[in-house]
């Protein structure tokens, strides 16, 4: 989508909220402890902060991201979307994914890697998604792009998919499960849709050994990565592999993707700093996410785009700061990577 077509799309969510302004100043509370937010809080209305959060940003992420809402690993060679693709392809090779199998995409956003790994694949690809909005994209996307005989779409929260048990061959989720309240009983619902021997695999996000919950800049990039991602609480990878084993599945494989070297690849955050300029990346740097603000603003003064989109773009741009500061000082990783399975008896 070109610009005004984004932000355009985003007037249409206002009316259908009917007031942006008030759903961005609801959200904000629930991470405001002096009125009352808290983890707590925010995991009993998950499902309502996550769905406003996403119609608030969905247009603006895919206006500024592409259709792949996620990190990835990047060497020099590369260009940022063929490591986007990478990333997909390297997640579809460890699941084993192949032709005839069924497989789910937990919290898909809207499809852009369910539909690069059908075609990497073969496989078919179920979409989960609580977001109406998302959904709508995704069916849109898949019909203009495919591949539509391999991809489909279920409207659920990925604590309750309406499926049998044993449904799929394999599961993935990427950069989504993180915005659970709850990771065991989200992973047993994982391993109840699993056949006995299926694989899952995620990239999530997790604050490393490096946090310092005494250090008051890290407490900081923490709490603000949650605020400006619509996160209950961000966990350690022991916490991860911890609640992985409750559910009942074996590890097979984990480690953080994050870590690069710095005479090969690039870091994960270089996109958000915009620091190299380039036709593709413009929109990330400073000039460039000066001149969307100002588009922003005349959109939403104008009224093509409701109250409070501002304010929406000016949080996105606050959140890419943080996610660098906590790139930069090592505190924070958005791909930590597991491969378990689940056995093949209880």
């Amino acid at each position: 989508m070109d610009s005004l077509t984004a932000f355009s799309s985003s007037a249409a969510i206002g009316k259908k909220n009917q007031n942006v302004e008030k759903v961005v100043t609801d959200y904000r509370e629930l991470f405001n402890e002096n009125k009352g937010g808290n983890v707590e809080k925010r995991q009993e209305n998950y499902i309502t902060m996550v769905n406003s959060f996403y119609n608030m940003v969905t247009d603006l992420y895919e206006f500024g991201w592409g259709q792949s809402f996620h990190f990835a690993p990047r060497h020099k060679s590369e260009t940022f979307e063929t490591s986007i693709a990478k990333h997909e392809h390297y997640l579809a090779h460890k699941l084993q994914l192949k032709e005839g199998q069924k497989c789910v995409d937990l919290g898909c956003g809207v499809g852009g890697p369910g539909r690069c790994i059908a075609r990497f694949s073969g496989a078919s690809v179920v979409g989960v998604n609580n977001n109406e909005y998302q959904l709508e994209r995704c069916r849109k996307l898949t019909y203009q792009q495919g591949p539509r005989e391999l991809c489909s779409y279920i409207k659920a929260d990925f604590m309750h998919v309406p499926v049998e048990d044993q449904t799929f061959d394999a599961a993935f989720h990427i950069e989504a499960i993180v915005h659970s309240p709850d990771r065991v009983a989200s992973f047993k619902e994982v391993l109840r849709t699993l056949k006995p021997g299926g694989l899952f695999g995620g990239y999530d996000w997790v604050i490393t050994d490096k946090h310092d919950p005494n250090n008051r800049e890290h407490v900081r990039i923490k709490k603000d990565i949650e605020l400006g991602n619509s996160l209950p609480d961000l966990l350690r990878p022991e916490e991860i592999l911890e609640a992985l084993k409750q559910a009942g599945f074996e590890i097979v494989e984990a480690k953080d993707l994050a870590l690069f070297n710095p005479e090969f690849d690039i870091p994960w955050y270089d996109s958000l700093e915009g620091k190299y300029w380039s036709i593709s990346s413009f929109k990330h740097t400073p000039l460039g996410i000066w001149l969307t603000n100002k588009l922003v603003w005349t959109l939403e003064t104008i009224k093509i785009a409701p109250k409070g989109t501002l304010d929406i773009h000016n949080l996105l741009h606050k959140t890419a700061i943080d996610l660098v500061d906590g790139g930069r000082t090592g505190t924070f990783s958005p791909m930590y990577f597991f491969l378990a399975r689940k056995p093949l008896k209880k």
